[in-house]
């Protein structure tokens, strides 16, 4: 927090700055232009210094801002990724000292075996997902593969109870007319379970998803992915998208993320030839986010 006001002081430093060299500039030209009206190529020439001026300062100013804020993105992205990397490490840690230091009953043996590989499955996809931010930005790897979405939905949901343990109507799936796409069954399959995984975790201690997909203009194939949790301000709806970004609040310190998972869904959509997108009427309504890929040909 303290850091976090620090960073917003010096926000509020450069731009009272920049305000004030420009006010500054004003009133120089202003007093210069009723001393020199008669000289008009003089004035002329110092109309244009003074814009320049004006621009450079403003374009200063907003670079300055944006790297602070550039820097406090990555400051958080860094942080969280210690946590989603280190608390899993310690997790498994504990439970193999355990195990070493004294006897332990079979059925609890089990136990500590599953919650270890609960944790390194944690701990795998956070690296997976830090190595795919790096991926996606390439067109290497090919995306001409025939993918059935429906199939590639329903594992996407199984992979979503087993890790969230949500059963029945919590994860409602909805199938619309069948659908073939062409792409990259990895970076697909990483792109819906990402809006999957962030709907169940936003939607805190009441799970209810619906994934739904629908055809759109006989061209493209929709996936929709509806949760009833704190909803987004239509301001953050296209932020959200961004490497790193979170929506500010109480709400992102208590769902732990790294930033990645919505900037890999719309990466994963332009590679594709789609698009992705949020909706949702404000805090307290929900949300819906739609990932839309070209159909087969």
């Amino acid at each position: 927090m303290v850091v976090a006001a620090g960073r917003r002081k010096t926000i509020a430093f450069f731009i009272a700055l920049g305000a004030g060299l420009i006010l500054v500039t004003l009133l120089l030209y202003i007093g210069w232009v009723q001393l020199n009206w008669r000289h008009g190529v003089l004035l002329f020439l110092g109309l244009l210094l003074l814009a320049v001026l004006i621009s450079g300062v403003v374009l200063n100013t907003i670079f300055l801002v944006r790297e602070i804020r550039r820097n406090a993105q990555h400051d958080a992205f860094i942080n969280a990724v210690t946590h989603e990397l280190k608390t899993p490490i310690a997790s498994i840690r504990l439970y193999l000292e355990t195990l070493r230091a004294r006897p332990v009953e079979e059925a609890k043996r089990q136990e500590f075996y599953k919650i270890m590989l609960s944790d390194s499955d944690r701990l795998l996809a956070t690296i997976e997902q830090v190595l795919r931010t790096g991926r996606v930005g390439h067109a290497s790897r090919s995306v001409n593969m025939p993918l059935d979405l429906d199939s590639l939905i329903g594992d996407c949901l199984a992979r979503a109870r087993k890790l969230h343990h949500v059963e029945g109507e919590a994860l409602a799936f909805r199938p619309g007319p069948k659908a073939t796409i062409m792409g990259d069954p990895d970076e697909v399959r990483a792109a819906v379970s990402n809006l999957i995984d962030n709907a169940v975790k936003y939607s805190g201690s009441e799970v209810k998803v619906t994934v739904e997909t629908a055809m759109v203009d006989g061209r493209f194939a929709a996936v929709r992915v509806t949760d009833r949790g704190p909803g987004i301000p239509k301001t953050e709806l296209k932020q959200i998208f961004k490497r790193f970004y979170r929506v500010p609040g109480p709400l992102a310190a208590r769902v732990k993320g790294t930033g990645l998972g919505l900037y890999i869904v719309r990466s994963v959509a332009k590679r594709h030839g789609g698009k992705a997108w949020a909706e949702s009427e404000g805090p307290g309504h929900g949300s819906t986010f739609v990932l839309q890929f070209p159909l087969a040909k």
